[in-house]
């Protein structure tokens, strides 16, 4: 018997040796690119191997049987296949997902690669360091960790970055540089065409990251039609599909009725990973510190990815947001135009009507293309659209006076009015360009890009009439705000929609080329140089009219070097201008045009990079200035008398300090200080040295992130304060006359402020979080205002909570 077991036992052993097999495949990510020397080896058995610079990998002699195999690679979650093992070979296949941590995501996105879409933006295959404009990029992660809702809130973490008007907390004008009013682009198309710059809302959902360039931008963005173009631009830039399954879900609640869920999926659609999805959305809907004023939003981006091979992509996105809120006049100041008594008017009360809404519906499309024609060129074409339509009814309150021809009333008392207005606003951007990266001629190396691009922008105001319960008086009422004010709309009181519309259309050609030189490993130039052609058809605006059609050309140059003395610090200095042919049809006294008026940049300072490229730290100086303005020839009376003047010049210049990124592996550190020095000098309309409205010498944040370990791990605190100093809440005019200015007086600063932000964050494992967290903790009071028609107080105290679900 003993013989017959151990006969049985040797046949086993015999059969089990000589019926092994083997296992082949390859790691990829999932881009579907391959990765080299990725591990992969067999749990519990002493069995593995390394891939080669293929991405691919072979085990032989592995005895038959059931086995858990595993694939990884530095930067990737590791990938665990159960693989049944036959006779002969066996393929395995593996992609594996990045790790978060490992991938290094930081506050201004991934350590080693360019932000998401930045390209779009610059047209430059380089890094925000590596670019010759100064560039700040705010990542998803800072987004979701400081639990930001508005364009306002992100962009505090950029220094020299702050809001110039909500207009009653239905739009995001922000301001850059002294500049009012900066374009705000999606995906790199503007959404308002406007060329006040006054803003406009978006969802923080859908974002990836929120870029802002800094300074005149005309080489990669076209001519600067915006009154805030000089200073840069802000582009929000949404998310795209990924090619591995995954999302989130949020709950957030918390004070003044705030309920706002969120989701986001993403993941491949097809086995063979060349098709991926994404859709992100949210409902939001709260109340206000203000009695009668709340807000209810829908927003929506679904976006799908084509990869018919290795070297061409092609990306399909929609954006959709559908905004109704109440608009909100804020306050009043109860002294003269000289003096800062605003009145912190009591939370129960609301100066307008119930029915007071104000409806934003913004929908954005883009289709884009990257077809890889060598490892060093590339072809990137990109159609984007935008469509917005605004309507608002609503109440304004005035004191009489000025341009009203209406008694001045006390300072307690204003007239209460009504209107309706209407807007639709298209713009589109047609852009393709033929990208090199290092391409090389002789010893020297060449990052460049050669396109062309075709913008439109259309837009039309709605005008409407109003009919007041006494004919004989243009307002509703006259309202005591130390009194009960009643916020019943009178039911005599009715809008007609009016027949001549405003509005403005334009259509530019441009051709751009922009060449980083690499002479060597420390010393690159570049150059640069825009060719635009613009015409209008249509312009009735704001008094500025145009009859038939009018083109205008313009060349705007781009020089600049960047020199570094180490591998990770960049000294860079450049020149550029830019043009704005908005004012380029005005005529003087004798009817002769006075051409297009342009702006000249200086800028100068030092980008670099610390702790294996995990923190950031820049400083920058800058000098911009425009000489010969085209201003309105105006009475002493302020009056205008028809004709144009060349007269004028504005400047600023300043310096921008900026830390961002890990001190230690868990603590977050973001800080920035801006000194600006923003002036009108010898100008027709306005006092010498006088400062334009809203701008502020200094600014200044910090905000810090501690994520513990060991014996608390998973908990995380973090504190952030922001400062914004005075400002002037008009602007200081010899004979300009416009909403609450006083010519020959001098307008009282709005008082500065300070912030502070708390949060605490608990992650109970890798699926699910809750953040804790209050705004304005120390109930901090300050205004925002736009002239003396908007003073809109900044939220008090609030506190939240967001419940997190990642899959």
């Amino acid at each position: 018997m003993k013989i017959k077991f151990s006969l049985l036992l040797l046949l086993c052993t015999i059969v089990q040796v000589f019926s092994q097999a083997s296992l082949e495949g390859t790691v990829k990510n999932v881009n579907n690119e391959t990765i080299p020397f990725a591990s992969v080896f067999l749990k519990k058995k002493q069995l593995g191997t390394s891939c080669d610079e293929n991405g691919s990998y072979t085990i032989t002699n592995i005895p038959l049987g059931t086995y858990t195999v595993i694939a990884s690679a530095v930067g990737y979650h590791k990938t665990v296949l159960q693989i049944e093992i036959k006779e002969g070979a066996n393929t395995a296949n593996f992609t594996i997902k990045p790790n978060t941590q490992l991938d290094e995501v930081e506050l201004f996105g991934s350590r080693n690669k360019r932000a998401e879409k930045l390209e779009t933006l610059t047209r430059l295959p380089l890094a925000p360091n590596e670019q010759l404009q100064s560039i700040s990029v705010l990542s998803h992660k800072l987004i979701d960790q400081q639990n930001a809702l508005s364009i306002s809130d992100v962009t505090k973490n950029v220094a020299g970055v702050y809001t110039f008007s909500t207009y009653g907390n239905v739009r995001e004008s922000m301001s850059l540089r002294g500049y009012r009013g900066v374009p705000i682009l999606k995906n790199g198309v503007r959404i308002n065409s406007d060329f006040r710059g006054i803003g406009v809302l978006t969802d923080m959902s859908g974002v990836d990251n929120i870029q802002v360039l800094k300074g005149i931008s005309a080489i990669s963005q076209g001519l600067g039609a915006d009154i805030g173009s000089a200073g840069g631009v802000i582009n929000i830039v949404t998310k795209t599909p990924k090619f591995y399954d995954g999302g989130e879900v949020t709950f957030r609640t918390g004070s003044f009725g705030k309920v706002r869920p969120t989701f986001d999926f993403y993941g491949a659609i097809n086995e063979e990973k060349t098709l991926a999805f994404r859709v992100a959305g949210a409902y939001d809907r709260a109340d206000s510190y203000r009695t009668h004023v709340n807000s209810e939003r829908f927003y929506i981006n679904p976006s799908l990815a084509w990869r018919p091979d290795d070297k061409t992509t092609v990306v399909l996105e929609m954006d959709y947001m559908d905004d109704s809120r109440t608009p909100d006049q804020g306050t009043i100041n109860l002294g003269t135009y000289d003096v800062n008594n605003i009145l912190k008017l009591q939370d129960n009360k609301f100066v307008g009507f119930d029915t007071d809404r104000a409806n934003t519906l913004n929908t954005t499309y883009a289709i884009r293309l990257d077809r890889k024609i060598s490892d060093k060129l590339t072809v990137k074409a990109g159609l984007f659209s935008s469509n917005l339509e605004t309507y608002t009814e609503a109440s304004y309150i005035f004191q009489g006076g000025g341009r009203t021809q209406l008694p001045i009333l006390g300072s307690t008392q204003r007239y209460r009015e009504y209107y309706a207005s209407g807007r639709a606003d298209k713009n589109s951007v047609f852009q393709i360009d033929l990208v090199g990266k290092n391409v090389q001629t002789g010893s020297i190396k060449h990052t460049f890009q050669v396109g062309v691009d075709y913008r439109t922008t259309d837009f039309t105001n709605t005008p409407y009439t109003t009919a007041f319960p006494d004919e004989t008086l243009p307002y509703v009422d006259i309202i005591e705000v130390n009194q009960s004010i009643n916020n019943t709309l009178p039911g005599s009181v009715s809008v007609t929609k009016g027949t001549s519309t405003t509005g403005s259309t334009t259509k530019s050609y441009g051709f751009t080329i922009q060449d980083k030189i690499s002479f060597n490993d420390w010393a690159d130039v570049f150059l640069g140089i825009r060719y635009t052609s613009l015409e209008r058809t249509k312009g009735n605006f704001l008094g500025r009219s145009l009859t038939g059609a009018k083109r205008d050309d313009a060349v705007n140059p781009l020089v600049g070097f960047n020199l570094k003395p180490t591998e990770n610090v960049i000294v860079f200095g450049s020149y550029a201008s830019s043009s704005n042919p908005m004012t380029s049809f005005y005529r003087d006294i004798n009817g002769n045009e006075l051409g297009t008026e342009r702006w000249d940049q200086i800028e100068t300072g030092i980008k670099s990079t610390w702790l294996n490229n995990s923190l950031r730290f820049n400083i920058t100086a800058f000098y911009t200035s425009s000489k010969n303005l085209n201003l309105q020839a105006l009475d002493t009376n302020g009056t205008f008398l028809g004709y144009y003047i060349k007269g004028g010049e504005d400047t600023r210049n300043g310096i921008e300090v900026e830390l961002i990124g890990r001190l230690l592996p868990n603590l977050e550190v973001i800080g920035g200080y801006s000194y600006l020095n923003a002036k009108y000098k010898d100008h027709a309309s306005y006092y010498y040295n006088s400062s334009p409205l809203n701008t502020p010498k200094h600014t200044a944040n910090f905000w810090a992130r501690y994520n513990f370990e060991n014996y608390l791990e998973g908990l995380s605190l973090a504190a952030g304060a922001y400062y914004l100093g005075e400002r002037p809440h008009n602007v200081w005019s010899r004979n300009y006359t416009h909403t609450g200015v006083e010519p020959g007086v001098k307008p009282f600063d709005l008082k500065a402020y300070t912030t502070v932000n708390l949060q605490a964050s608990y992650k109970f494992n890798k699926n699910f979080s809750i953040d804790v967290f209050g705004n304005n903790v120390f109930d901090a009071l300050g205004y925002n205002a736009y002239r003396t028609a908007f003073i809109n107080r900044i939220d008090p105290a609030s506190f939240g909570t967001t419940l997190r679900y990642r899959f």
